[in-house]
């Protein structure tokens, strides 16, 4: 496919197919394929801005029975480093993040099997009481999967239970790769593929703001990939008319840093290259998922800057706390300004905004 058979299937709403992925994947030139996904951002954000957040991510423990082969956060419940996070310890958080002018939790933490859906809505209540302005981006279709089976409930039992306890959106955790091949080797115990999609379909009727994600670079293949992708967009074509569904996709290359991972497999960094490609796919593939996030955590604040001239259109959060990929290896850093600066160093107007994607 050439650059203009692809902008022609998108002025002319046409899905690009799993084949048709593959082949530009592999065969068009990383510049035609930026040129390509700079004009579908174009056409999607004509105003030049790019968009920012500030929240905070705080694990909820990190205790986790799953014991992802890519992850060396989290620890098994006789560890002596085992936590749960206190009350305490969410009051300070919490006040701290209002201090720097963020309003929202990014609450996350694996599946650890001494904490039932009581301790989350508890949790959940707990925090609304304290903080009413707090937002709650939390947990995500594995924790979901999860604690339906614990509690002998149904998906949409167990969202219905959390939004009534203070839940204000769905993150896109733990997707990693869409492939149950690629996920009983990487995650056994996680949720399959199925079912991280069924609580997206159920979060979506009832409203929930969600995101998607895309952890890539590991041992999933190209074809897996580009399928991927094609579960994100079916299941965005799926949802009721003027629902949110996915406000955001973000793709980002594995972390492998001391990880179990890294140690059984001789698996190559991801090049900047490959990383700017995989954007670039993901906004053409896209086109019903409005917002492409650059990951500067993973790839640094120069690549970030060229992924906004290659489909992406927002930067994500200033990350106030990150446990979990940075324990993996990735070290940069940002504050309001350094966003901003970022941004404008780029050659565009930075917007801060909320979890809907309204400016602040």
């Amino acid at each position: 496919m050439t650059t203009q058979d692809i902008l022609n299937k998108y002025y002319n709403s046409e899905y690009l197919s799993l084949i048709d992925g593959i082949d530009i994947y592999n065969n068009l030139p990383l510049a035609d394929l930026l040129y390509v996904a700079n004009e579908i951002r174009q056409k999607l954000h004509p105003d030049n801005i790019v968009t920012w957040q500030i929240d905070r991510n705080v694990n909820i423990s990190n205790v986790c029975f799953v014991q992802c082969t890519f992850c060396n956060f989290c620890r098994k419940a006789n560890n002596n480093d085992a936590y749960v996070t206190t009350i305490e310890e969410y009051r300070k958080k919490i006040k701290e993040l209002f201090e720097l002018g963020g309003d929202q939790l990014l609450l996350q933490g694996g599946m650890n099997s001494k904490l039932g859906l009581d301790f989350y809505t508890d949790l959940f209540k707990t925090l609304k009481q304290e903080f009413p302005q707090l937002k709650l981006h939390a947990l995500g279709p594995p924790e979901v999967a999860y604690l339906a089976k614990k509690e002998n409930k149904s998906f949409t039992e167990v969202l219905e239970i959390l939004v009534n306890s203070g839940l204000d959106s769905l993150p896109g955790a733990g997707a990693e790769i869409l492939s149950n091949r690629v996920r009983t080797e990487l995650s056994k115990g996680k949720c399959t593929v199925e079912e991280w999609l069924d609580v997206m379909r159920i979060a979506h009727k009832m409203r929930l703001y969600t995101s998607a994600t895309m952890m890539f670079g590991h041992i999933e293949t190209i074809e897996e990939r580009i399928q991927h992708l094609i579960y994100i967009r079916d299941i965005q074509s799926e949802k009721p008319k003027n629902v949110p569904g996915f406000n955001a996709f973000i793709p980002w290359p594995v972390q492998l840093t001391d990880t179990k991972l890294g140690a059984k497999k001789v698996i190559l960094p991801v090049s900047n290259t490959e990383y700017l490609r995989m954007l670039a796919i993901s906004r053409i593939m896209l086109p019903n998922v409005p917002n492409i996030q650059a990951s500067w955590l993973t790839v640094g604040k120069n690549t970030a800057q060229l992924a906004l001239h290659g489909g992406a259109n927002d930067l994500g959060s200033i990350m106030i706390e990150e446990n979990v990929v940075s324990a993996a290896g990735a070290n940069y850093s940002l504050n309001a300004d350094g966003m901003k600066t970022l941004i404008e160093g780029a050659g565009f107007i930075p917007k801060q905004r909320n979890q809907r994607y309204e400016f602040v």
